[in-house]
């Protein structure tokens, strides 16, 4: 049988109802179009980086994050109500690069084929 750490289990319970909050709880102007992809919970349940997607320009993303960051303490306030945990995680909002770099990646890929082909 496999058995999950309890930090796995608090990330993905983390993960739903931040996702929910932001997407329809936040009135922040500076807050777009966000996606939340994961969430680097440490072992100790104290603290939790949670990583966004955030479509548009640099500044858009940049504003994105510091309207997130604002936000903080209201989503902790609203996770003690709904989560049943002793203590709700620090929040960290990082924003996920990883996106950017598969379509640089790609990029690349089709060059070397392009280049290839001829």
């Amino acid at each position: 049988m496999f058995r999950y750490k309890r930090s796995e289990r608090v990330q993905e319970l983390l993960l739903e109802e931040l996702s929910k909050m932001v997407q329809h709880e936040l009135k922040d102007p500076r807050i777009g179009f966000v996606t939340l992809t994961r969430i680097a919970l440490s072992d100790n349940l104290k603290h939790a980086k949670v990583f966004v997607s955030i479509l548009g320009t640099d500044q858009v993303r940049e504003e994105g994050l510091k309207g997130l960051n604002s936000a903080k303490g209201f989503l902790r306030s609203q996770l003690g109500k709904r989560l049943y945990l002793k203590a709700i995680p620090e929040l960290d909002f990082k924003l996920d690069t990883s996106g950017d770099q598969v379509d640089r990646i790609t990029q690349l890929l089709r060059q070397i084929h392009k280049d290839d082909d001829e």
